[in-house]
């Protein structure tokens, strides 16, 4: 058998020697493109799998889920009257909290007091119009050494950024909302901060929650995104759950994916939602991110990235779970649609 073997290469080789070097070239081409292409396709194959099926009928909202709203809330642009169409916008679904964004932060951790001119009068009229649901302050800014902003290794930066916190705390809100991008996976610095200002909304009885990149879809992508591309696009699933063990809720931006297709896009959704409730602890809310948004570009197609395929990948990733600690959160107010609000309201279904 060995022999047979050792000739038939021998003839594999003979023949090889005898085509030109241009087909040579053109199939090692072949044979390295489908090396590449295979793991592809099989990644391809295992989102769409995910992604087929009947979500759980117990995969429904349990009154856990949030909405991320614009600036123009606190800077005088909206009112009341936007406050009653908010009010109908939410009624009979699960949404609990408002982010609410009232920054950015300076680059040095302050908050100016002339971004949010009106968030105490903001804050009085959706206490009344909006009994039950939490008013979040939505705080963040680009973060060093990827941007120039904030740098997180600095105590000084994080005891501003703790005084920020208390600031729009002593103005009313209900809660504070980090998402300061790009943390890298593994920053220390992120970690202490986020230690410092639990404790401080822990000190108020109120909640801190934080916006979370995706972890990574396999292991060890977040480095290998690092050193080829210079961006920190994923955490590493050890450390998504370093933050999740340091906050009350966190919230993955689900979205910006890259994905062509809404099934890839759902399948992926679903690989992120057990991915994180592998390591967020029960006591922690743990929202999905829903993309409200239409935008394409090369890290998102509007096509693919759609609420109905993002709630319906977080159905099938939750399962038959009766862990309640879980939510949806749309991303955002004013780039929503009728379409998106009513893909989120039939897809998760209603309050209680």
């Amino acid at each position: 058998m060995g022999r047979a073997i050792r000739a038939r290469l021998r003839a594999i080789r003979a023949r090889w020697r005898g085509w030109s070097r241009r087909r040579r070239i053109g199939v090692a081409a072949l044979l390295a493109l489908a090396l590449v292409l295979l793991p592809i396709a099989g990644a391809a194959a295992a989102l769409r799998i995910a992604y087929a099926g009947d979500p759980a009928p117990e995969a429904r909202t349990r009154g856990r889920d949030a909405v991320w709203l614009g600036h123009a809330w606190v800077d005088g642009r909206k009112g009341d009257a936007d406050l009653a169409a908010l009010g109908r916008r939410l009624a009979g679904t699960g949404i609990r909290d408002l982010y609410v964004h009232t920054g950015p932060l300076a680059h040095d951790g302050s908050l100016d007091p002339a971004l949010y001119p009106k968030a105490q009068e903001f804050l009085a009229g959706a206490h009344r119009a909006l009994p039950g649901v939490r008013v979040q302050s939505w705080l963040g800014d680009v973060v060093a050494p990827e941007k120039e902003g904030l740098h997180l290794d600095r105590a000084d930066v994080r005891d501003r950024i703790n005084a920020s916190a208390v600031q729009v705390l002593d103005l009313g809100f209900d809660g504070v909302h980090f998402d300061m991008e790009p943390v890298h996976s593994g920053d220390p610095g992120f970690l202490q901060l986020l230690d410092q200002v639990h404790a401080t909304t822990s000190g108020r009885g109120v909640p801190f929650s934080v916006a979370a990149p995706q972890i990574d879809p396999l292991p060890g992508l977040h480095a290998a995104g690092l050193a080829l591309s210079g961006h920190g696009k994923w955490w590493s699933q050890a450390y998504f759950a370093q933050a999740a063990r340091r906050v009350d809720q966190i919230a993955v931006m689900s979205y910006d994916t890259s994905m062509q297709l809404e099934s890839l896009y759902g399948g992926y959704v679903v690989h992120q939602t057990r991915l994180a409730l592998e390591v967020t602890p029960e006591r922690v809310d743990l929202l999905m991110g829903l993309p409200a948004y239409w935008d394409d570009t090369y890290q998102h197609r509007g096509s693919a990235e759609t609420v109905g395929a993002a709630v319906r990948g977080a159905r099938l990733g939750l399962g038959h779970s009766t862990r309640q600690s879980f939510g949806l959160a749309l991303y955002v107010d004013f780039t929503a649609t009728d379409e998106h609000w009513t893909a989120y309201r039939t897809g998760w279904g209603a309050a209680g």
